[in-house]
């Protein structure tokens, strides 16, 4: 691995903030200095992008099939050719914005398969139009698994500074979280949570399981999940050696994490992490997809239709994945 870690940046939704987001990582010096950049898109996009964030990065264009490594200069760009910026209807998740978006990240996951970087970072998709291009788009998950040849747990993150949310179901209906709940299913959340953050930096992070009922089920009178499923999950992981202690209640166990308590909340589905996650942090929030042999991440926020073109979206979030995947990509696997 080179002395900066390659990190392939795949261009997101283009009708809505991900082009100038890209362009101003592009831009930044402190990124620039911590990583060598592959952006992937499309060169007329990123162009237009940059008119909007009002910056004018250097890059080096470089053939799809080239020795990423050996090409001189921290910011190279693999130009897919795809997309006429006359064809983008702003604001708008359109099929066109989904074949772009999608054929960028699938482009980034080939060279992170193929060794060929280190990291795979994306700006902000729209999940209508990912659907619109690739009807059976589930989720980032999914897709990057089956891209990559992943046959092992993944599972998404978000991280906001120190404290990390991990979660047992994600893209599921609400109603179907309980019946998906079992013992191998948290027991394993937990296990790739510790693994994880120890890739990141964690030396023996401490995490917090959350229950999945109101009061952490109140002794059983409001439901036995607590009991009879996350419990026993919580001491085999402490029998592991995991630092892992609950389960808590949802509303508080966040107050004591971001109290300095814990160093992690494993929640039981979605939103009982993201509410939280979003209302603490929402421009420097970050979603990163462990269990892949690369770190994946991306800004925790979406496209914001409602402010693109306008050169005013926030680069906080984005700068704050990429920071990530060069901090985890320069680290030797737990």
């Amino acid at each position: 691995m080179t002395a900066k870690p390659l990190i392939a940046l795949a261009m997101g939704d283009p009708a809505g903030i991900s082009p100038e987001l890209t362009a101003k990582l592009v831009a930044e010096n402190d990124i620039r200095a911590r990583s060598r950049l592959v952006v992937i898109g499309d060169r007329r996009i990123f162009d237009e992008g940059a008119r909007v964030a009002g910056v004018k990065p250097d890059l080096t264009m470089v053939e799809q099939g080239a020795d990423l490594r050996s090409e001189q200069g921290d910011a190279l760009f693999v130009d897919l050719r795809h997309l006429d910026p006359r064809d983008v209807e702003p604001k708008t998740a359109t099929l066109a914005g989904g074949k772009f978006a999608l054929a960028n990240y699938r482009h980034a996951l080939e060279l992170g398969r193929d060794r060929r970087v280190d990291a795979v970072c994306f700006t902000p998709f729209n999940k209508q139009a990912m659907r619109l291009a690739r009807a059976e788009y589930d989720d980032e998950i999914a897709f990057s698994a089956e891209v990559v040849g992943l046959k092992t747990a993944a599972s998404e993150f978000n991280v906001l500074d120190r404290l990390w949310n991990a979660r047992v179901t994600s893209h599921i209906p609400l109603k179907d979280v309980a019946a998906r709940l079992s013992r191998e299913r948290i027991h394993r959340a937990l296990k790739l949570t510790d693994s994880c953050m120890r890739n990141a930096g964690f030396a023996r992070p401490r995490i917090a399981v959350a229950g999945l009922n109101p009061h952490a089920g109140d002794g059983g009178n409001f439901g036995r999940e607590e009991i009879d499923t996350i419990a026993p999950v919580v001491a085999a992981g402490q029998r592991e050696g995991i630092a892992a202690e609950g389960p808590f209640p949802a509303d508080t166990v966040f107050l004591r994490a971001k109290g300095g308590a814990f160093d992690a909340v494993l929640t039981m589905y979605h939103d009982q992490g993201q509410i939280a996650m979003k209302l603490m942090g929402f421009d420097r929030g970050v979603t990163l997809l462990g269990g892949f042999p690369f770190p994946i991440c991306t800004p925790a926020h979406g496209t914001a239709y409602d402010i693109a073109g306008q050169g005013i979206a926030s680069i906080g979030a984005s700068r704050a994945a990429l920071l990530l995947a060069a901090e985890m990509a320069g680290r030797p696997a737990a």
